[in-house]
């Protein structure tokens, strides 16, 4: 008897130095890759051991039963949720899994700023590590996603809708693309639409005249005032004379140097609209909101032209002459003065 009973001693012992070693482990930070970080993807539908499994295979967690001990420690069993997971500093088996509980996947944050091209847009996609910048610009050739938008849309430009992205690190570029046109199809909301319709506008023009807008000016209180430019210009059949779409032109061609020319305004283009009068045949950019909604619904104003006053706004004007006024006070002579400033800080 005394046998037995010393026997169940030691089992009670060594139960307790086992329970207390696993609640060390559970509680205690754990860091088992010798890499900088480490990367854990749990697929949909997987069980909990094999996420455990890849836990414990990555160095996440030190070992199986650990992983069963915390994970019903943490009665989060059925709330363990799929995506890639990034370990870069220890942490306790609890943390772990709190963190794929919460499903706090890793995502990289891409930003587009409005008033970019798609092969600008491109090289954002090919820096940020996704895939070469051709494969982006291949996706983007998928009409088929702006159908029900646009169905004589010819590619996507001006659809994929500016904004920061939160996407997992293998986010192919189709994927992308589906988003970032879901996204446009979702801001360019009900209410633009028939805003628009109401002007006599298609989906397409009032996309290419809000891509104007965008290319033309960054402030806020200007963009209504640029789309009713425009507009007037349209209902007058009067050339719009738009320099960013000579510039979109030369780019297409692979002939922009980075400067436009007054040589250039005469490049053969459709979207030349020094050349050919109207709408460009397309948006040559992505427009923002707040572009779509100053071209889906312009200033009530009558002005025909407005020239830059070189800090980022510009003057309206409602006659050539008046116009050519302006020109003179903020370009001609602005650059004037500027280059004798320039010759007397050199002397």
């Amino acid at each position: 008897m005394k046998k037995l009973a010393l026997l169940f001693v030691i089992l009670v012992l060594l139960a307790g130095g086992a329970a207390a070693l696993l609640y060390t482990r559970v509680h205690q930070p754990y860091r088992g890759y010798p890499v900088p970080e480490q990367f854990v993807d749990i697929p949909s539908g997987v069980g909990t051991k094999a996420i455990g499994d890849r836990l414990v295979a990555a160095g996440v967690i030190r070992d199986a039963v650990t992983y069963r001990t915390a994970l019903w420690m943490s009665g989060q069993a059925k709330h363990l949720k799929a995506g890639e997971y990034r370990f870069a500093e220890p942490a306790t088996p609890l943390e772990v899994i709190g963190k794929i509980a919460r499903g706090d996947v890793y995502v990289v944050m891409v930003t587009f700023p409005e008033g970019l091209t798609i092969t600008e847009m491109a090289k954002i996609f090919e820096a940020k590590g996704f895939g070469p910048a051709a494969r982006f610009v291949e996706a983007s050739a998928d009409i088929s996603l702006i159908h029900d938008l646009d169905p004589d849309g010819h590619d996507l430009e001006g659809y994929l809708f500016p904004e920061t992205y939160a996407l997992p690190r293998h986010t192919d570029a189709s994927k992308l693309i589906r988003q970032m046109v879901d996204r446009f199809d979702h801001v360019f909301s009900p209410a633009m639409r028939a805003a628009a319709e109401a002007r006599g506008l298609s989906v397409r023009q009032v996309v290419t005249l809000a891509s104007l807008v965008e290319k033309e000016t960054a402030r806020p209180e200007e963009r209504r005032v640029v789309a009713a430019v425009y507009e007037n210009r349209l209902r007058i059949r009067m050339g719009l004379q738009c320099d960013p779409t000579v510039i979109y032109a030369l780019q297409r061609a692979g002939k922009y140097t980075g400067n436009l020319h007054h040589d250039d305004l005469a490049f053969d283009s459709p979207y030349n609209t020094y050349r050919y009068p109207g709408l460009p045949p397309g948006p040559i950019a992505s427009p923002g909101k707040a572009s779509l909604e100053a071209a889906a619904d312009p200033a009530d104003a009558d002005y025909l032209y407005f020239v830059s006053r070189n800090d980022g706004s510009h003057e309206f004007a409602r006659t050539l002459d008046e116009h050519n006024r302006n020109v003179q006070k903020y370009q001609v002579q602005y650059f004037r003065e500027k280059r004798i400033h320039e010759k007397e800080g050199l002397r």
